[in-house]
Formats: C-alpha cells, structure tokens, sequence
C-alpha cells in the first residue's frame, strides 16, 4: 500500500475518531464543568483565606501593583469573600473553609451600626446572612435584624427610596444607585424575620420607584437618579462608574436583573417578572453582547471590541438567569440557561479563572471596578468571586439536581 493509501486510511477511520475524543474533551458535560469549578474554588479560596486572615482586621479587596489589596470593615465589598466561603462551606463541608468564613465574617460584626452607608446589604447579608442560614447561630441573627434597622434610617419616604451616597452633594442631593437594588432582599428577610412591615414597604417602594424613574425605553437603566429630598422630583440622571450618562454600564445592567428577579421571588408580584424579563431580553439581545456572553464593561464604549470585559457582571448575570429559569416557561428557560451554559463554561475556563496559587487567591481574573478612576481595573474583584460561586451552586441545585 503507498504512502497515499495509508494518509486515505487515516482521513476515512483515525480522522473522525480524534476529532470526536477533541470535542468530547473541549465539551465536557456541565456536571463535569460545575463539579471542576467549585474544587478549584474552593482549593483557590482557602490559599487567600490563610493569606488575609493573617492580616488583623483586614479582608481581601483586589490585587493593587501586583500585590493582595485588602480593606477594613466599613468597605462596602467586605462581606462577599467570607459569603464566598460560606457558600464553599456549603458545597464542601470542609471545616478549615468553615473556620476562615467564620473569623472573617466576624470582622464585620461593627458594620450592624454603621448608618452611614447603603451597603449593609452587601456587607452583611452576604456574609452573616449565610453564616445564619447554614449554621443557625442566633447571635447573626440578632446582628442581622440591628444592620436592618441602620439600613432602614436611609429611607426617604417622600422619594421612596433609600438614599445610597452621602458624597458629592453638590452633584446629587439624593442620590439612588441601580445597585442599591440588591439591599431589598435583606430588608426581606428582616421583615419575613421579624414581622416589621415598615422593611417590606421600605423595599416595594424602592423597587416600585426605582422601575418608575431608573430605566430607559429599552430597559436598560441609568446608573445614579438624585431626587430632591423635598419633594422626590427627579433631578439628575447620569452615572458615576459608566462610560457616560446615557450609556449602559454592564454590571449595573447586571444588578438591576438580580435585583427584580429577586424581588419577583420575594414578593410575587407579577410586575417584576415582567419588568426582569425585559432587562434580560436587553442584555441578552444587544447586539455589542460577545459570543462567550461575559459583557464588555458598558454597552456604549466606542472602541467595542477592543474594551476590557467584566467577569463580575457576567457572573452576576449568570446567577440572575438561573433564579429566573425558575419563573418562566420552558422555552424561556431554555433561552436563558443556553446563555448561562456558555457563561459559566468561559469563567471556568483559563481565560477567566486563575491557576491554583496565582491571583493573590482570587478565583476569577478580568473583572473592571471602576474604568473611569482606573481602579480595579483588568482585575480580580470579591464580589466577581461570590456570585460565580452562587451561579455555580445555584446549576447544581436548580438544574443538575432537578
């Protein structure tokens, strides 16, 4: 047989064979996928927990000139890694993660006092939220219902919100971030904990109000509305962390969809489905949207596709549509979870997650903070971390196990 002959041979039998054991390799099941992933997290996670927990009163923020950067309690992304771990803690039961969530969510206890800041959502329910929820401690209990009660004094009932920054009063005088979203369901569960009505109606009033003046025709939404605390006009609409005023900064796209879809959940009311599933419709149909689904950091910058990409608002949007799947009907859950496959498969993969001791411990890299101060920028981010493990657990639980 020639040398022809032989090459024949290997295209018609060999050829199909390798080509089908590549793809099965590159295309491992999402079981597989998900499985992977938390290991690595949870392995990644516990080299940055011994590394900060040697660090007094500090917990992990970002990585700044090469090197861990840390923060003290009052920073607003305080609670997401030891939420992070409570979440590994979960899915491992491993008792050293279980130590490290519980010595670092105790280093914000002070935050259940702090009036002066719209984030206790994220600084504690994430945190000691999930310590309770998993451990039944009655001590987070009591920690989490007086954060509430500090959360709950920066209501305005006039503008029906809860006022997020004190800064730049020039600028805004009453100023509500899309972020501020992600507060209501921690004032939820105060209200659900306690009975208090005066949490579900600070939260309804937001929601409602913050649908009313927040989004754009096309549902995308605005950064930062200030309102006059007099009278609850609106004043401003503009933004702080996006491209520009009119343009559509993605994790802010990504907080809103978390934050109705979590409200539909809440309360049932049918007006924040609706109001979730037309921001998904807007995330998911733009046209700047990449083919592996992690968002460029606004929707508007002139230079797509030659702008960095955020990871965390990808995770965010990741977690969001796998809650949502849950509401909707099958094609449309079908929809949304072919995003959310192609999603987790990128963070999971070398492009996004971090070898094992690299990225200070952080698990996900290429996250954006705040483009326009160039900080955290290109960088690994906490709360990237905590909702790519939410996302994950979140598979596992609705998906693979159903």
């Amino acid at each position: 047989m020639n040398k022809n002959c032989y090459w024949v041979l290997f295209l018609i039998v060999l050829l199909p064979v390798y080509s089908v054991c590549s793809h099965a390799t590159e295309k491992e099941s999402m079981q597989t996928v998900i499985e992977k992933a938390l290991e690595h997290a949870n392995n990644q996670s516990l080299i940055l927990a011994k590394n900060v927990t040697a660090l007094p009163g500090k917990l992990p923020k970002s990585i700044k000139n090469g090197k861990l950067e840390t923060s003290s309690s009052d920073w607003w992304c305080s609670g997401f890694f030891p939420g992070t771990l409570w979440y590994l803690y979960e899915y491992s039961d491993d008792e050293e993660i279980g130590k490290y969530a519980t010595l670092l969510t105790e280093r914000i206890e002070k935050e259940q006092y702090n009036k002066n800041t719209h984030d206790l959502g994220f600084m504690l329910y994430c945190s000691y939220g999930n310590a309770l929820r998993l451990t039944g401690k009655k001590v987070y209990k009591s920690i989490l219902i007086n954060g509430a009660k500090s959360l709950s004094t920066r209501y305005n009932p006039v503008v029906g919100c809860i006022r997020s920054w004190d800064f730049n009063k020039d600028k805004w005088q009453y100023p509500v971030i899309i972020d501020n979203m992600m507060n209501l369901e921690y004032l939820m569960w105060a209200y659900k904990e306690t009975g208090d009505e005066r949490f579900k109606t600070i939260s309804v009033n937001h929601a409602n109000k913050t649908m009313e003046n927040q989004f754009r025709a096309n549902y995308s939404c605005y950064h930062v509305i200030s309102y006059s605390p007099e009278t609850g006009k609106v004043m401003v609409k503009g933004t702080h962390q996006g491209y520009s005023d009119e343009s559509a900064w993605s994790r802010g796209q990504a907080w809103a969809l978390y934050g109705y879809s979590m409200m539909y959940r809440e309360t049932k009311n049918e007006k924040y489905l609706v109001q979730a599933k037309c921001i998904a419709d807007f995330i998911l149909n733009h046209p700047r949207l990449p083919k592996d689904k992690i968002p460029y950091w606004d929707f508007d910058v002139p230079e797509i596709p030659n702008v960095l990409r955020d990871a965390s608002a990808g995770a965010i949007i990741a977690s969001a549509l796998i809650e949502m799947s849950q509401f909707v009907d099958k094609d449309t859950a079908k929809r949304y979870l072919d995003v959310v496959e192609t999603q987790i498969r990128t963070l999971a993969s070398p492009d996004y997650t971090a070898a094992i001791g690299t990225n200070e411990g952080f698990i996900l890299k290429h996250s954006v903070g705040y483009f326009l101060a160039g900080s955290e920028v290109d960088a690994p981010l906490t709360y990237a971390d905590y909702y790519y493990v939410e996302a994950l657990l979140r598979y596992k639980k609705y998906i693979l196990n159903n």
